[in-house]
């Protein structure tokens, strides 16, 4: 991190620079360096297009570097001048100082800053609360910005052995109940929830969310419970991606597309929320129904893999396979065999019903249309029942 602000390089030669917030948070902490915050004091947005950088930002200066294309920010302090997160007016005169920078901040261990020799800079005592696992609010102004309710939910499920400083617990609610939750926007909303899903324990984010009163607030259609939030950690530990981690989300929610269109998901969490449920519920279905012979278990095999399209998105198919599997190993119940078992069973189901080639069918059958589905789909079937009977 301080090879870069050491660097000899014409950009950043006279700057007071230091890299800020997150970066500093998690080198303290042992963890990798994301993205890197700089901040310039001292400067005007004069001095910093003289040297080659490249204006980004629209309701502050924000600057890219001509060769890294990292962001540079004059160092700055904002004023409340309105309802919700964009309510605010910013000053970034040369007179701002480092300090004032930092107070501007959410909490105490993102408030922290680097200078080029390596020192910590720290007035608000970030480190102690970094050895407490505490989140503690910077001052009275965090409750000027819900945005900042969602982050720290989101710290809450990065950061596990953290807790939320009781005073700052209060803040949050405060803001809840003066309405300011109110005014955050769905697409807000859903970036910070959806980074906090992939985050270690992102049950503890909507626990905290809860805690606060902010959950029926941000998401009213969600139900949420203890099952839910166990089945969303072992989404986590399963690694599936964040479709399926929003689909295990909305297992138990009656309208999950209501949800998904208050937060404006992207399609593909949608899709995976609609189909989850089927395909639980088909896989189970086969799984503890009772059949005659291969050849109907095969039939509904292939029904389930048409049904949820796995013919055509096949990796969208296993994906749910997959949460599934996961959801039956972090169950109590799990008489019907791993995760592992069942994934690997699926997978050779769809391939052999893949195997099938259409066309070719299609083509036999030129004269007869009427025939070509169904036909296709008994090819389908047959390839399902040989592996079934081989195995």
């Amino acid at each position: 991190m301080l090879e870069v602000l050491n660097k000899k390089n014409n950009c950043l030669e006279g700057l007071d620079v230091y890299i800020v917030g997150g970066a500093v948070r998690d080198r303290l902490l042992g963890l990798p360096e994301g993205d890197k915050d700089w901040v310039v004091v001292g400067a005007a947005p004069e001095d910093m297009t003289a040297r080659g950088f490249i204006p980004v930002g629209g309701d502050f200066p924000v600057f890219l570097h001509p060769h890294t294309k990292e962001e540079y920010a004059l160092a700055r302090t904002e004023r409340k001048s309105g309802r919700g997160y964009q309510g605010f007016t910013f000053y970034t005169g040369k007179d701002v100082r480092l300090e004032d920078d930092l107070k501007r901040r959410d909490l105490t261990i993102n408030a922290m800053a680097q200078d080029r020799a390596g020192h910590i800079i720290d007035p608000l005592n970030g480190q102690a609360d970094l050895q407490a696992g505490l989140f503690r609010h910077v001052g009275d102004a965090f409750i000027e910005d819900p945005v900042r309710i969602l982050r720290v939910a989101r710290f809450a499920a990065r950061f596990t052995r953290f807790s939320l400083a009781e005073e700052t617990r209060q803040l949050c609610r405060h803001m809840v109940d003066n309405g300011e939750v109110d005014a955050l926007v769905p697409e807000r909303v859903w970036k910070e929830i959806s980074r906090g899903m992939l985050c270690e324990k992102p049950s503890r984010m909507f626990k905290m969310l809860a805690e606060v009163h902010a959950l029926p607030r941000v998401m009213p259609q969600l139900v949420w419970n203890g099952r839910v939030a166990d089945l969303l950690d072992a989404a986590h530990a399963c690694g599936l991606p964040l479709p399926s981690r929003f689909a295990i989300l909305c297992l138990e929610t009656p309208d999950a597309e209501a949800l998904s269109r208050h937060l404006r998901v992207p399609n593909d969490c949608l899709d995976y929320a609609r189909l989850l449920r089927v395909v639980r519920a088909e896989i189970a279905g086969l799984t503890q129904g009772k059949h005659d012979n291969s050849l109907e278990m095969a039939d509904r095999v292939v029904g389930i893999i048409e049904r949820c399209d796995g013919i055509r998105k096949p990796e969208r198919f296993m994906d749910l396979v997959r949460a599934c599997a996961c959801m039956q190993a972090a169950s109590e119940d799990n008489s019907h065999g791993s995760g592992n078992v069942l994934e690997s069973f699926w997978r050779m189901c769809l391939d052999r019903a893949r195997q099938i080639d259409a066309g070719a069918i299609a083509r036999e059958y030129a004269g007869q249309p009427g025939l070509i589905k169904e036909a296709v789909r008994q090819a389908r079937v047959e390839s399902v029942y040989e592996y079934l009977v081989q195995s």
